[in-house]
């Protein structure tokens, strides 16, 4: 008795029938296209390729990298399940994590000067504003009681 091949859905189709999903004949029918020109080597259709790939590859943001190194960090499940159910590379992985470490230790010893919102520096601006004025009035009233002191010294005299 033969045992039965698991059902595997089929791949998405890649961006404009590219190899990497769709039929197979949509793939011979790009290969045959690249194939083609006669006068262009080999390599330019392979970098096309290549160029359409790293166009479409998927960007993850700063919160995607940092919720999936941390849940390779609490260790509920293998690295390589991880990656497996993320879809990435073990390799990219570790990178982010290195990333994510070295990133940390940095800010806890200082060497990293965090960037202020906009919201921030306007009210850094207006405090030192509100500062400014009053060291304006305070040495204002300094030089009017120094006079008001000496002056009322030479009166007495």
């Amino acid at each position: 008795m033969t045992k039965p091949k698991p059902i595997r859905p089929p791949p998405p189709p890649g961006i404009f029938g590219l190899p990497g999903g769709g039929s197979r004949k949509s793939q011979e029918l790009v290969l045959h296209k690249t194939s083609q020109k006669s006068d262009s080597p080999k390599p330019s259709s392979e970098r096309l390729v290549r160029d359409i790939r790293r166009a479409t590859r998927k960007q993850y943001s700063a919160e995607e990298k940092i919720r999936i190194v941390l849940e390779g960090l609490r260790g509920e499940e293998s690295i390589a399940e991880l990656c497996r159910r993320e879809g990435i590379v073990q390799n990219l992985y570790y990178r982010w994590s290195k990333d994510f470490l070295e990133a940390g230790k940095k800010r806890l010893t200082g060497d990293t000067a965090r960037a202020a919102t906009s919201d921030e520096v306007k009210d850094l601006r207006r405090e030192a504003s509100a500062l400014k004025e009053v060291v304006a009035e305070l040495t204002l009233e300094n030089r009017l009681l120094k006079k008001s002191v000496t002056g009322d010294g030479e009166e007495g005299e």
